[in-house]
């Protein structure tokens, strides 16, 4: 089961949305999702803080009148929400935007429908995939699965690690920074940053010369001479698909 948002100030814009969303239900029988509307962003940004509601897709106007389609996306981002986001628009004046806040696609209306299925075909499918992601760590003597969806940073303090998680929740690991590292290295989400640190590029909110701020206010300051690298990490994550 899939869960859709749609968030347009306009009644007739959700209703032609969730029309095509019902048609490719017609068309695809065998994948199973629910539609929620939203025609206010602040319900929307209220239930996520709130409530920790968050949809696998987000299908988002860009212009509404409480505040642009990409500050909301900024604000998600900011309170952990990993929700795949679709900015539908009528410019291409916000598209450096909505790569900024990870947005999995912008496309500019009127949306053609075959274009949309090719849409919610990739990436439901990728929503699936990510599913299947998750890590066995001994927590507290006993094994436990974690999604690395939910995993923020690690931070080496001394023979015990901290595991911070999007939730806020925070496991104490007796294993090596190292040997963490060795488990999440091969996601490419994942980069080690100095000796101490793990973090998960998702993430990352922006990069300086210094420092990296993380959603949710979490600052890792940079040894010398690895900003450079970092931010060509960064870069190919979010652009090129790496």
């Amino acid at each position: 089961m899939y869960r859709i948002a749609i968030c347009d100030d306009e009644a007739a814009e959700l209703d032609k949305t969730e029309r095509m969303l019902s048609r490719y239900g017609g068309s695809h029988p065998k994948i199973d999702f629910v539609v929620d509307r939203f025609e206010s962003v602040d319900e929307l940004l209220y239930l996520a803080g709130e409530k920790g509601y968050m949809p696998d897709l987000l299908l988002m106007d860009i212009y509404m009148p409480e505040k642009l389609g990409t500050e909301a996306a900024r604000e998600l981002r900011c309170m952990g929400n990993e929700s795949r986001i679709i900015f539908l628009t009528i410019s291409k004046e916000h598209a450096l935007d909505a790569f900024g806040v990870n947005a999995a696609q912008y496309l500019v209306k009127p949306v053609e429908e075959s274009v949309l299925f090719s849409v919610l075909d990739r990436f439901l499918k990728e929503v699936e995939e990510e599913r299947r992601k998750f890590i066995l760590l001994r927590v507290n003597g006993r094994i436990q699965r974690i999604s690395l969806n939910d995993i923020v940073y690690c931070e080496a303090q001394g023979k015990v690690q901290s595991l911070c998680l999007s939730d806020g929740t925070v496991h104490k690991l007796r294993m090596t920074i190292t040997e963490i590292f060795e488990l999440l290295c091969v996601y490419t989400e994942f980069v080690r940053v100095g000796v101490a640190y793990i973090m998960n590029l998702a993430y990352v909110e922006n990069i300086n010369g210094q420092e990296v701020c993380l959603c949710g206010g979490k600052r890792i300051y940079l040894p010398r001479g690895a900003y450079r690298g970092l931010k060509e990490r960064y870069f190919r994550y979010y652009c090129e698909g790496e």
